[in-house]
């Protein structure tokens, strides 16, 4: 796989990771009750990690190629 592609791939999955946290913020500003507040918070949190993961495997590729 070349170096554009594999850019282009991580740059989609930070879009659709970044697009799945907006709903989840939607999601939550709408929930009701503790329990699923909780989730979506934990949810929240999941998708951001994936994001700053996503975004420092994209920043060490580009050093390293």
């Amino acid at each position: 796989m070349s170096k554009v592609d594999t850019l282009a791939t991580l740059d989609r999955r930070i879009a659709v990771a970044r697009a799945n946290l907006n709903l989840l913020i939607e999601q939550a500003a709408a929930a009701t009750g503790s329990t699923n507040e909780e989730r979506l918070a934990d949810r929240i949190a999941q998708e951001t990690e994936a994001i700053e993961r996503l975004e420092k495997e994209r920043e060490a590729f580009e050093k390293s190629s």
